[in-house]
């Protein structure tokens, strides 16, 4: 890895405090595309040449993804004088697709085929109701500790960006969070453990709620975010509870509140009647 992309990964890590994979990500795409121009360094790459190399990805989202490491690498370059090229390409259009949800009623009959007379069901019924009532991240729920919850209200101290953010708790989920606390013999300070004591890992969280859901635990998160903009919550709301930094993000949930809209409508409205 060259200098100037060593100096690129303390920038993203330091100063823009991005977290560990989005920086990996980051780094992975721009040594991908030194490989590529090689031997010409990468404070030379015009235009051309990343729009070549750019040509050999046909997925959108790929695509548009590499962009953004060059586009934000390029920029980093100029305003730290590496290099006095201006590379900045506008990103694809990708289609915004409503993003798949469950409705509560579909969680509510999922959790009752979960046997809570054992501590790992106690824990996988805590663990559903604990991601549908924050919107939490599974990176960040899995490291909620048990100082995080106080009262009704959850601190999630290791959000993307590094960002601290609280966010209200249902009554519901602390109660089972408590009950299989009380049931739980292993000594940490984290709260979601696997049969050893240990810290649980994503793949076990993503296979808890396979088994149960059918769905991604980033499903759940989606399944949070669409219940409050079916239930009327402003889109700001939204995204301070979600922890996105910025409105755009969240707007996806947008096409639902369209569709609630259109639905109320056609329920509601006396010109349904009409002949």
């Amino acid at each position: 890895m060259s200098d100037i992309v060593v100096a690129f990964e303390e920038y993203l890590s330091v100063i823009k405090a991005l977290n560990a994979a989005t920086v990996s990500s980051y780094i992975q795409d721009i040594t991908q595309l030194e490989l590529t121009i090689a031997p010409k360094k990468l404070t030379d790459t015009t235009t051309d040449d990343v729009l070549k190399f750019l040509a050999t990805f046909q997925n959108k989202r790929t695509l548009n993804r590499k962009l953004s490491s060059i586009n934000t690498f390029f920029k980093f370059c100029h305003e730290h004088k590496f290099s006095h090229n201006s590379v900045s390409i506008p990103s694809a259009k990708v289609p915004k697709n409503l993003p798949k949800y469950l409705s509560s009623e579909e969680i509510q009959k999922a959790l009752l085929f979960i046997d809570r007379t054992t501590l790992f069901g106690l824990r996988d019924y805590a663990l559903i109701l604990f991601l549908y009532a924050s919107g939490c991240r599974i990176s960040e729920a899995l490291n909620v500790q048990r100082g995080d919850i106080s009262g009704e209200w959850l601190k999630i101290r290791f959000a993307k960006g590094e960002k601290e953010r609280i966010v209200p708790l249902a009554a519901v989920a602390i109660r089972a969070i408590e009950d299989y606390l009380a049931h739980l013999d292993f000594s940490s300070s984290y709260i979601w453990l696997n049969y050893r004591g240990e810290k649980l890992s994503r793949i076990s969280a993503f296979k808890i709620i396979k088994k149960y859901l059918g769905i991604s635990p980033h499903v759940l998160r989606h399944s949070f975010a669409s219940a409050l903009i079916i239930g009327g919550a402003d889109l700001r709301v939204v995204q301070e509870l979600l922890g996105h930094s910025s409105l755009v993000t969240t707007q996806i949930y947008t096409h639902i509140q369209k569709q609630n809209l259109s639905q109320t409508l056609n329920d509601y409205h006396p010109i349904r009647s009409f002949v």
